[in-house]
């Protein structure tokens, strides 16, 4: 009962519950451990990008092969500080589309200190489109971010249904009621000389070629 009384849901829908939650979950974050948050897709487990054993504990949690998960972001101009050159089709599409449901894959700068996995110099990056989320990446900086569930299991629509599955390995729940469109985000690769769509989610293809034409498609997307 003890350990259960650590693991705190927060319905964010109360504004009181929403600021007490809000707090939590930066403190968690800053402590290296692990939070659910509501984004404009589906419910993510988070934990500080910058802190290795954070990281592990995210992938542990939901027992995932260790790739790199995402990163997600509180502000456009945290990405200049992720990056050592960011292409100009990169430039366009966040102007365009964030904050949304957009990731793009970038070469992120030499000089950072994370451990986010084997990945290449790349890293995955995305500003999503929800208060909250917002809110809680301000104050923490990137996180890494990936869905708050179990490998396997469907992608949690409520912080309920996360809790369900990762229980005790999270702190904080951020509750914000179910997720309105979980469609996943849209992937574009920019680490070549031309974009390339990974995969498409939220955001199709016509708009994105609206902003960037030279995109094309990859075989997997």
């Amino acid at each position: 009962m003890a350990d259960w009384l650590l693991v705190m849901l927060y319905d964010c829908r109360s504004l009181a519950d929403r600021d007490r939650g809000i707090a939590a979950a930066i403190e968690a974050v800053r402590n290296g451990e692990l939070v659910v948050l509501p984004t404009d897709t589906v419910y993510g487990i988070g934990a500080d990008a910058f802190t290795p054993y954070a990281v592990r504990a995210l992938l542990d949690a939901k027992g995932a092969a260790h790739v790199p998960p995402p990163v997600l972001i509180g502000s456009r101009h945290t990405l200049d500080g992720l990056t050592y050159t960011l292409p100009a089709a990169a430039r366009d599409l966040v102007a365009a589309f964030w904050p949304g449901a957009l990731t793009i894959l970038v070469r992120h700068s030499a000089s950072l200190r994370w451990e986010l996995g084997d990945d290449s110099g790349t890293v995955a990056v995305r500003m999503p489109l929800h208060p909250v989320a917002l809110e809680v990446l301000r104050e923490t900086g990137p996180m890494a971010v990936a869905s708050a569930n179990k490998a396997g299991r469907p992608a949690a629509l409520t912080a309920d249904q996360a809790r369900d599955q990762l229980a005790y390995s999270v702190r904080a729940y951020l509750e914000a009621g179910p997720a309105v469109d979980p469609v996943p985000s849209t992937i574009v690769d920019l680490t070549g000389d031309e974009p390339v769509l990974v995969r498409e989610g939220a955001i199709d293809v016509a708009r994105l070629r609206d902003v960037v034409p030279q995109l094309r498609e990859s075989q997997e997307a």
